[in-house]
């Protein structure tokens, strides 16, 4: 160990009231402790404090609400999503990636950011990052594993994005089935993107009018549903968007922004992002299934061997994402 005046070399000498070890130089004498690396950066906000805002926001709390619950200000609970947020970006990219697979289904689930499509169009809004937003979502049906996420507008290029994350996340050498449904953005995309590596089959619900009484509030009801071979030559029975949907109603019930008819959107596109880049790593190492018999999503993927606490979360994305800090 160098000293941090001189650059000469030092040797131990105890330790410090907090129990770090202590090091004295053996040139000019000066003692110093090896400064800490903290889980959050330049962040003041304590650690306990953290985990437990962290906790509260991917429970289905809104960042008021998170506020008054925790008493840390709303202005550093933002500051907290974006350096947490950030990580779990890299969390993924690293972590997810050539993992076995054998059953994929991936769906959009529709939010908003600021406002309504219908209102951005009559104020005259040409921002991308205000209005429509879909969030692109792939899941592993066996192991409940979130392949690859996305968060864009349901068009054909953002459906080619999303489906590039897909092929990183997967192993190379893994062929596999995928279902989508009917999204005209995937006939063109899947096969480009993923060619010979996946057998890709499509699930087309028809529905009939919706009741008037409820037409704003409920879909209309499903009459059919017809399944079609697209790419490959998919198992019938397994083509379905079952799952996927179902995880669609877990990120709803877990994240206020996806609630309906309440006023906790997102307000800024970066947040939302940063929102559920944390959701998706909580989901993938921390939440355990009881249908994978109390273990996580990576660890029936075999990424991981024990579940994840919020604070291991934190340590591997500090670890995953040092090159960016």
């Amino acid at each position: 160990m160098n000293c941090p005046k001189c650059n000469a070399l030092s040797k131990k000498d105890g330790k410090d009231r907090k129990g770090d070890q202590r090091f004295k130089c053996t040139e000019c004498g000066k003692r110093f402790s090896l400064p800490k690396e903290k889980l959050l950066g330049a962040m003041i906000l304590s650690e306990e404090k953290a985990l437990l805002c962290l906790k509260l926001l991917v429970e289905g709390n809104s960042v008021r609400s998170t506020e008054r619950i925790t008493g840390v200000h709303r202005s550093t609970i933002f500051s907290l999503l974006e350096t947490v947020g950030s990580k779990c970006i890299w969390l993924q990219e690293t972590l997810v990636k050539d993992v076995k697979v054998n059953f994929v289904e991936a769906d959009e689930i529709w939010s908003y950011v600021a406002m309504k499509e219908k209102t951005k169009v009559r104020n005259g809004i040409t921002n991308e990052k205000v209005g429509t937003a879909f969030t692109f979502t792939a899941i592993e049906a066996e192991t409940k594993l979130i392949v690859a996420w996305h968060l864009g507008t349901r068009t054909e290029e953002h459906a080619l994005t999303f489906l590039r994350k897909v092929r990183n996340a997967v192993d190379p050498d893994t062929v596999f089935q995928f279902s989508t449904d009917a999204f005209p953005g995937y006939n063109q995309t899947v096969p480009a993107i993923l060619g010979r590596q996946a057998h890709y089959g499509q699930v087309i619900k028809t529905y009939g009018l919706a009741n008037p009484d409820e037409a704003r509030y409920s879909p209309a009801v499903c009459t059919g549903c017809k399944k079609t071979k697209k790419l490959g030559n998919p198992i019938k029975k397994h083509i379905s968007t079952s799952m996927v949907e179902r995880q669609n109603l877990t990120m709803r019930m877990s994240m206020r922004r996806f609630t309906r008819l309440t006023n906790g959107f997102s307000k800024k596109w970066e947040n939302l992002n940063y929102m559920l880049a944390i959701y998706f790593a909580y989901y993938n190492f921390c939440r355990s299934h009881k249908t994978l018999n109390d273990a996580t999503p990576a660890m029936a993927a075999n990424l991981t061997k024990t579940i994840w606490s919020l604070r291991d979360l934190l340590v591997a994305a500090r670890e995953v994402s040092a090159p960016q800090d």
